[in-house]
C-alpha cells in the first residue's frame, strides 16, 4: 500500500471513529441529570411547568435521547452545530470564536516542550551515567510527576506576585498576536509543555543512547566523521522516530491539559469554554468541541505516520 492510499484510508477511518465518540459523548452528557432548560428556570421561580415544557419543546429537548441524537447528527451533516440555548449564540461561532487562543496555546506549549526536551535528551545521551545525565533524568522524573494546575499556581505565584514580570490576567482587550499577549502565554505554555517535554526528553535519551551502540555508528567513527556529524546527522534522525510517536501520543495530553491550564490561567480558549458548557449543560457546545478535538487528535495521528515515512524511507504501510 502506498502513503497516498494510506493517507486516504486513514481519512475515510475518521468517519466511523467520531460518529462513535459522539454516540458515547452525548449518551454521557444525558446521564448526567439536568440539561440547560433546568439551569434556567431554577434562576427563575416565576417560570411554571407549561412554559419550561415550551422551552423544552423548542430547543428540541422533549423527546426521547435517540430521537434527539438522530436530530443532532443530521444537523451536524448539513453544518448546523445548533445554538448555545443560554446566550442563543451559533455553536460554531464560539468555537471559531475561542480556537485561535487554545491553538496558540498549543504551540507555545510544544514549542516550549521541544526546545527542551530535544537538547536535553542529546546531552543526557552522550553524557550517559556522568552528573548531568543523572540531573536531567531527576528533572524529567518531576515534571512528569508534578500535576500541571499545581505547576500553574507556582507560576503564577512566583512569576506575577513575587517576581511581576507577567500580569495575573490575560491583558484585557488585545488582539492575540499582540506582545503582551504573547508574553502571557509563556508561562500557561510552560504548565503544558513541562510534561510533554519531559516524557520526550526520556525517549530521547534512551533512543539515542542505543542508536550510538550500533555498529554503523562505530563505522561512521572509523572513517573519520568528527563526532558531530556523527551525533546530529545519523544518530540523531534515527532516534527521532520514536520521539514522534510519542509526540502525536503525547498531543491527547496537550489537548487534555489545555482545559485544566486555561481555567488555572483564565485564558479563553476552548477548554475554558468546554468547562462552562459542562456546568451550564450546554449539550450542542460540548459535543462541538468533543468532535473538533477528535478531528484534531486523528489528524495529528496521521501527520505522525506519515512523518514516520520521511524520516525512515523503508517504511510501508503494508
Amino acid at each position: 500500500m502506498s502513503l497516498r492510499r494510506f493517507i486516504l484510508k486513514r481519512l475515510l477511518s475518521i468517519v466511523p471513529i467520531l460518529f462513535g465518540v459522539s454516540v458515547i459523548t452525548f449518551a454521557l452528557v444525558h446521564l448526567t441529570p439536568g440539561d440547560p432548560i433546568d439551569q434556567m428556570t431554577a434562576l427563575n421561580p416565576h417560570v411554571g411547568p407549561a412554559e419550561e415544557a415550551r422551552l423544552r419543546a423548542r430547543y428540541g429537548l422533549d423527546g426521547p435521547v435517540w430521537e434527539q441524537y438522530l436530530t443532532w447528527i443530521g444537523n451536524v451533516v448539513t453544518g448546523d452545530f445548533g445554538q448555545v440555548i443560554t446566550t442563543d449564540r451559533a455553536v460554531i461561532d464560539v468555537i471559531w470564536a475561542r480556537l485561535p487562543e487554545t491553538i496558540a496555546l498549543g504551540l507555545f506549549g510544544w514549542v516550549f516542550g521541544l526546545a527542551i526536551a530535544i537538547p536535553t535528551g542529546i546531552y543526557a545521551a552522550i553524557n550517559k551515567d556522568e552528573l548531568g545525565d543523572t540531573v536531567s533524568r531527576f528533572i524529567a522524573l518531576s515534571g512528569i510527576s508534578i500535576p500541571n494546575f499545581w505547576l500553574g499556581l507556582m507560576l503564577i505565584l512566583i512569576g506575577c506576585l513575587w517576581l511581576g514580570l507577567w500580569p495575573v490576567l490575560p491583558p484585557a482587550r488585545q488582539p492575540l498576536y499582540h506582545p503582551e499577549m504573547l508574553w502571557y502565554l509563556v508561562l500557561p505554555g510552560i504548565t503544558i509543555g513541562t510534561a510533554s517535554a519531559a516524557s520526550i526528553m526520556r525517549v530521547m535519551r534512551t533512543s539515542m543512547a542505543e542508536e550510538m551502540n550500533k555498529e554503523y555508528v562505530t563505522a561512521a567513527r572509523a572513517k573519520g566523521l568528527p563526532e558531530r556529524t556523527v551525533v546530529l546527522k545519523h544518530v540523531f534522525r534515527n532516534s527521532l522516530i520514536s520521539v514522534v510517536t510519542l509526540a502525536a501520543t503525547l498531543t491527547a495530553g496537550i489537548v487534555a491539559g489545555s482545559v485544566v491550564v486555561e481555567v488555572v490561567f483564565n485564558w479563553p480558549g476552548l477548554g475554558r469554554e468546554f468547562i462552562n458548557a459542562i456546568v451550564s449543560r450546554e449539550i450542542n457546545l460540548i459535543m462541538a468541541i468533543t468532535l473538533f478535538t477528535g478531528v484534531f487528535l486523528i489528524l495529528a495521528n496521521l501527520l505522525a505516520d506519515i512523518l514516520y515515512a520521511v524520516l525512515d524511507p523503508r517504511i510501508r504501510y503494508d
